[in-house]
């Protein structure tokens, strides 16, 4: 007897925005098709037509979605609409992929966990930077020994385009985002903790509205269904030349973290919004070396990945050892795709993933506490731990989870 395919899986997605594109990465014929969306504006119902195809389902409202028969939602709306939805499928028993970061504050991160376990619904948490190539180079460097044991992990984020694609929308304001540490940070956060094998449990953090503060600035009303291509112009030069910023701003345009990690690890990450170049530069020290990266492929330049750690010298440019990383034009270097095909996996069959939601808990845990600090002047802020039960039911990496429904395609 031939042994049938799996059936096609049913996805939708909520919040056909800035981020659809991960989903439309998913419709792909006889693996995984997305047959339903629902958007409040008629732009992103129209938008869902155009990247899904005339025979989509579309609704103003995704509770009417459970008319669709789905095996797993993306969940893709702006940060602070994240845990309705997510809480409403994962209740529904329809897999969750929540696009980072999964809430803006710690109780609904919790929330969200605490409801997975419980009706055992596969939650999925979209850190798409595990995919990178460069960082699972640096990664993978780790795990081989190269440095030795880190001691130190440091980031610097050069966020060239930030005036545009955070300070002319939502993202200005903390009562969306809580603010760019969390909103922005989460990704590098996330990537501190998996190079270093820890989290974060003491932070402290100094930032400042450097740069986009000025109130003569900004537009009159919000950007209502406009999106950042809408209004982008990469000519614009220096930053304090934008104009029409979102009506409120309210978060940091620059920051700095330090934390110490359960595991005595020490970081810094530091963001910044107004330099003239966007990529992130990590740096993972240990007892016998150190690694760093040049170039983080994203932006489609060619990366590389530097170990220094034979012998002692001054500044060597050529290294020790000297690694290429992939670099594709596909979105964030081929992460995306990377990531998407993941989720469909553990959506089908469960098991182990690169992602965690336990990590992506910790990235807004973390992202939090530096943003209370930065904003009482440095004070060092400690960082709740997850419930021992929870933390066990994601680390066995969600046993009992329900897949999709049998069906016939």
């Amino acid at each position: 007897m031939t042994e049938q395919p799996p059936p096609e899986l049913r996805l939708g997605v909520v919040g056909v925005g800035q981020r659809a594109g991960l989903a439309a990465l998913a419709d792909r014929p006889g693996r995984a098709r997305v047959v339903s969306c629902a958007d409040s504006a008629e732009r992103g119902r129209a938008d869902a037509r155009t990247l899904f195809g005339p025979g989509v389902r579309l609704h103003e409202r995704y509770e009417d979605m459970l008319e669709d028969d789905l095996d797993a939602v993306f969940v893709l709306t702006p940060d602070d609409l994240h845990t309705a939805p997510a809480l409403f499928f994962l209740e529904a028993g329809v897999a969750v992929f929540a696009e980072k970061p999964l809430a803006i504050t710690l109780d609904d991160c919790d929330r969200v966990l605490a409801t997975a376990a419980r009706t055992r619904t596969r939650l999925y948490v979209g850190h798409n930077l595990r995919h990178l190539p460069v960082l699972r180079t640096m990664r993978r460097l780790v795990t081989e020994g190269a440095i030795g044991t880190v001691r130190a992990v440091w980031c610097r984020h050069f966020v060239g385009h930030g005036g545009d694609y955070y300070f002319k929308d939502w993202h200005a304001e903390r009562a969306r985002t809580t603010g760019l540490l969390l909103q922005k940070g989460a990704h590098d956060l996330d990537a501190i903790h998996w190079l270093a094998g820890g989290s974060a449990r003491t932070v402290t953090a100094l930032g400042d509205l450097a740069v986009y503060g000025a109130d003569t600035h900004r537009r009159s009303e919000p950007q209502g269904s406009r999106r950042v291509q809408d209004w982008f112009d990469e000519g614009v030069w220096p930053p304090s030349r934008l104009r029409d910023l979102n009506p409120v701003v309210d978060v940091e345009d620059i920051s700095m973290v330090l934390t110490r990690l359960d595991n005595g690890v020490l970081t810094s990450y530091q963001q910044c919004h107004f330099t003239p170049d966007y990529w992130r530069n990590y740096t993972v020290i240990g007892d016998e070396g150190r690694i760093e990266n040049l170039g983080d492929g994203i932006e489609g330049d060619p990366p590389v990945v530097k170990v220094w750690n034979r012998r002692r010298s001054g500044y060597r440019p050529e290294a020790d050892r000297t690694l290429g990383a992939e670099s594709t034009d596909a979105a964030h270097g081929g992460a995306d795709q990377a990531l998407v095909d993941e989720f469909l996996r553990f959506v089908a069959h469960g098991a182990a993933t690169d992602t965690s939601p336990v990590a992506a808990r910790e990235a807004v845990a973390t992202g939090i506490a530096a943003t209370v600090s930065l904003r009482s002047g440095g004070t060092p802020v400690e960082v709740p731990a997850l419930a021992p039960d929870l933390a066990d039911y994601f680390a066995r990496h969600q046993p009992g989870s329900r897949g999709p429904a049998a069906r016939t395609s």
